[in-house]
């Protein structure tokens, strides 16, 4: 017997009893659909979060001034004023594998154009916050150092700021009124979407050169002279970070006249860090549903080694007959392997296809992102096989071994 004429056999053999293969293959089918459908959605919130630290910038360390104790109660971070220009300056000159080092202020203000107005997050940097960033300016300019240095009224608007205020019309050139104060649009930025955990939505914000926010808007007796806010520094490697961060430690608490045994006066944080812990988390979590839906592998494997037994048992005078003119135990072997294998993949592929369409119709309602694994489907496809050949190994063997004049005589 050809390979050719045990498939055909095997395709006669799987569709006179529909019913009976569809109820079959339906373990392998729910396993392979909800594993798909796990890898799928777990892969999409994976790249989800790769979005979210893309979109905050990459190596980036947050430096913020500590906390103020009042009593018994200690208030919360950035409390105490202990952060100032000069600190930021100095962390990027002698500070090693740091690209920038950014000072930022940051407020609330109103924001108007013409008989519009928005309430939105006023930032208050320098032409290094871009860097840090990574932003992109998709329409005008960002503010050079001179404006900077100046106090000039300009700003960068962000892309949902900027369509809010002015609805499709170009913004770059228009003068806006931030609290009571006008401020050219000198550029709008290109879309980032919405912060990790916090939700806020990143592109709800105006820039303004630190100077004139400090003079204009932030200043007066919230914040010193020269105090900021938060420091923004970006390495120039992941594996910088580490580093940096230590010798950040240092140079602050030396600059800031720390003893040995005084704590910080300012926090460290990494902003990246939490997201790739909800990413392990995330990974973590698919992992272990798709190993449970993978039982449902196992059952279907075992539903399908029960049915071909009985389908030998049925047919031991056909198998008889076989080797009774002429077919080896290993034609025999082979085709009832290629009917378990063909019934595993025929139940593997619906399997993918639901899987599929259950991760698209799951992340749609939820709002998530959904990213379908080549790797994943041709490994749902390639267990379905491998299924079919360890669970098809017995009663194939079982089969081979039937004596034929023993087959023939079995009513």
């Amino acid at each position: 017997m050809t390979i050719w004429e045990s498939v055909r056999i095997a395709v006669r053999a799987v569709s006179v009893n529909l019913l009976r293969s569809g109820l079959t293959i339906l373990g392998i089918v729910i396993g392979v659909g909800a594993v798909i459908a796990m890898v799928a959605i777990g892969g999409g919130a994976q790249f989800q979060v790769a979005e979210q630290i893309r979109s905050l910038g990459a190596n980036l360390l947050l430096v913020q001034p500590g906390s103020l104790q009042d009593g018994a109660v200690r208030l919360g971070s950035g409390s105490r004023v202990s952060l100032t220009q000069e600190d930021a300056a100095a962390i990027a000159a002698e500070v090693p594998d740091v690209t920038v080092a950014a000072p930022a202020l940051a407020g609330q203000a109103h924001v108007a154009y013409g008989n519009r107005n928005w309430s939105s997050l006023i930032g208050g940097v320098t032409a290094d916050y871009f860097i840090a960033r990574d932003w992109v300016v998709e329409r005008g300019r960002a503010f050079t150092p001179t404006e900077v240095a100046s106090g000039s009224k300009v700003a960068v608007l962000g892309a949902t700021l900027a369509s809010e205020l002015f609805s499709g019309k170009e913004a770059v050139g228009e003068v806006i009124r931030i609290g009571a104060v006008p401020f050219e649009v000198v550029g709008v930025l290109a879309d980032k979407g919405r912060a990790d955990a916090s939700g806020r939505d990143q592109d709800d914000v105006a820039l303004l050169p630190l100077s004139a926010a400090r003079l204009r808007l932030i200043g007066g007796s919230e914040v010193s002279r020269h105090a900021i806010h938060f420091i923004l520094v970006k390495a120039v490697s992941p594996s910088a970070i580490p580093e940096v961060k230590e010798q950040v430690r240092r140079l602050l608490r030396q600059r800031h006249g720390l003893a040995d045994a005084a704590e910080d006066d300012f926090k460290l944080h990494e902003p990246a860090d939490a997201m790739q812990a909800h990413a392990a988390a995330t990974r973590s979590l698919t992992f272990l549903l798709a190993a449970v839906a993978s039982v449902s592998l196992i059952v279907g494997g075992i539903s399908i080694m029960n049915i071909m037994l009985v389908s030998v048992a049925e047919r031991t005078r056909e198998i008889g007959l076989r080797r009774a003119v002429g077919a080896r135990q290993a034609d025999i072997r082979s085709q009832i392997l290629i009917e378990t294998v063909m019934l595993c993949l025929l139940g593997g592929g619906i399997g993918v296809v639901l899987g599929i369409g259950a991760a698209f119709i799951l992340a749609n309602s939820a709002g998530w992102p959904v990213f379908i694994s080549p790797v994943a489907v041709s490994a749902g496809l390639a267990v379905a096989v491998a299924i079919g050949l360890a669970f098809g190994m017995y009663p194939a063997m079982r089969a081979s071994a039937l004596d034929p004049m023993e087959a023939l005589r079995t009513e």
